[in-house]
């Protein structure tokens, strides 16, 4: 998947989350900031969420997590999307943050909020990353 049809699909999962996507970076520089996404519809109110997509092969470590969470203020909740996950200094750091939120999603997590949220996305998203539920026969209690 092309790295800017990979951050369409995290703006799909968050719409399909409830949130409400103020930007998508168009291709080029992006200043660190992938989307910028609302919990309300005309993004009056906190938090606002920036996020950082990363389509990648290694994983993210301490010093690009750091870039990112130079640009989270106050009143922002950070959200990095990596496929390849994160390393330990990068999750510990994120997990000792105080004054800035910030949450880490790796791509079995990304899967699982996808699967969750599968039944709010439109068809195009759908088809970004399509599934098919499977059923098993269960027996009677």
């Amino acid at each position: 998947m092309h790295p800017y049809e990979f951050q369409d699909l995290v703006a799909d999962l968050l719409k399909a989350l409830g949130y409400h996507i103020a930007w998508v970076s168009p291709p080029g520089k992006d200043g660190g900031v992938d989307i910028i996404a609302h919990t309300d519809p005309l993004g009056t109110s906190t938090p606002r969420i920036k996020v950082q997509v990363k389509r990648v092969a290694q994983k993210i470590d301490l010093q690009t997590l750091n870039s990112f969470l130079a640009i989270i203020d106050a009143d922002d909740v950070g959200l990095y999307v990596s496929t390849a996950g994160f390393t330990r200094d990068a999750e510990e750091t994120a997990r000792k943050q105080t004054g800035r939120k910030i949450t880490l999603i790796d791509l079995e997590r990304l899967v699982d909020l996808w699967v969750e949220a599968y039944g709010k996305l439109d068809d195009k998203a759908r088809r970004r990353l399509p599934l098919s539920p499977i059923y098993f026969l269960t027996p009677e209690s």
